[in-house]
């Protein structure tokens, strides 16, 4: 299924939501975690950390070639191939205020 299991480290694109922030990941380990891939990728992006309220944000990466979200405990080399473009998006809790 996926040629790039044997490999140590794959070089990756990964942007975020608008496509204006792009961060080339030339080296991303095969045995990480997506999960921390994402949190190793945000301080370089720049992106933030809280919502507007303060609450902190937590992000999923989006497959583009396949048009999913990632789980962030899919093994790199198991779920993406080099060459792979990731979408950084924020999760949105809905929830009632106090």
């Amino acid at each position: 299924m996926n040629e790039n299991k044997n490999s140590s480290a794959l070089a990756l694109e990964i942007s975020d939501v608008s496509g204006q922030k792009v961060f080339s990941v030339p080296n991303a380990p095969a045995d990480g975690t997506v999960g921390e891939l994402v949190h190793e990728v945000l301080g370089h992006m720049n992106l933030p950390r809280n919502d507007a309220s303060g609450a902190p944000l937590t992000y999923q990466a989006r497959l583009e070639r396949e048009g999913r979200h990632l789980m962030a405990s899919e093994r790199i080399g198991d779920a993406l191939e080099l060459g792979d473009r990731l979408t950084l998006q924020p999760n949105i809790d809905a929830g009632l205020r106090r």
